[in-house]
């Protein structure tokens, strides 16, 4: 999300985290003045010198190109500005560049996650299965994996694990069913593998309903749980369904 470059002591701001996830510093080591023979050279190696108590990192391969560091956020930081030193050697001081110590500053906060579930109610038969549509938006600056999951209706609860790449969004579906005529209310939640502190939670409800215009309105909400052959019948039931919705909606 940022190219700049960076010169000995200064100081750059990387982006914004959440606890316990992981953010990645890319240098391109090639420079075009000083060295031996003042047109620059190559540096070989980028370490975090220094970094808060309880944060963790990972050094750049050698010769890699770019150099990428790693800096990991405790999993229970506090929200806040943090700081950690970078320093890119040139091995042996082969090309005479010396090595360079630059600083980055990251902020911390638990509000990278944001969450959206559609629609708020379905209406289904017995088996049928409710399909919520559920955008996941990764609001900082480090990629992450997210588990969704859910309570309240115990025989569809299972984890969806979902990789975002930082500041992107990703829509998934979650399917839920029930054979038991009942009102379910499941709460939809989202939560970083990187720490419990950042997750997000919505509410939603499904109906489960076997009268026939229960049934045939139920067909709209998406694949059905029946065998091949009957999908012809359940797609013309879902039509009727639509058109009766229709006429409902201009004599009301």
């Amino acid at each position: 999300p940022l190219d700049m470059a960076v010169e000995n002591g200064d100081e750059i701001f990387i982006g914004a985290i959440g606890p316990g996830q992981t953010i990645e510093v890319q240098i391109f080591p090639d420079v075009y003045e000083g060295g031996i023979y003042g047109d620059g050279g190559k540096y070989d190696l980028a370490d975090v010198v220094s970094k808060p108590d309880g944060w963790s990192s990972e050094k750049s391969k050698l010769y890699g190109n770019p150099l990428q560091v790693k800096i990991t956020a405790d999993k229970n930081a506090s929200e806040g500005t943090y700081h950690a030193d970078i320093i890119v050697i040139d091995e042996n001081d082969n090309h005479r560049l010396g090595n360079l110590t630059f600083r980055v500053k990251i902020n911390v906060t638990w509000d990278v996650l944001g969450l959206e579930v559609a629609p708020a109610h379905i209406l289904v038969g017995p088996g049928q299965p409710a399909q919520f549509r559920i955008n996941i938006v990764n609001k900082g600056a480090a990629s992450d994996t997210y588990i969704v999951s859910s309570s309240g209706a115990r025989q569809w609860e299972f984890v969806k694990p979902i990789y975002i790449p930082a500041k992107s969004s990703r829509e998934v579906v979650y399917e839920m069913a029930a054979d038991e005529e009942e009102f379910y209310k499941p709460v939809i939640r989202v939560e970083s593998a990187s720490s419990q502190l950042i997750h997000a939670e919505k509410n939603a409800t499904f109906e489960v309903r076997s009268d026939l215009f229960g049934d045939f309105k139920a067909t709209n909400n998406g694949v059905l749980l029946f065998p091949v052959f009957q999908m012809p019948i359940y797609s013309i039931a879902g039509l009727i369904a639509g058109i009766a919705d229709l006429f409902s909606g201009i004599f009301n």
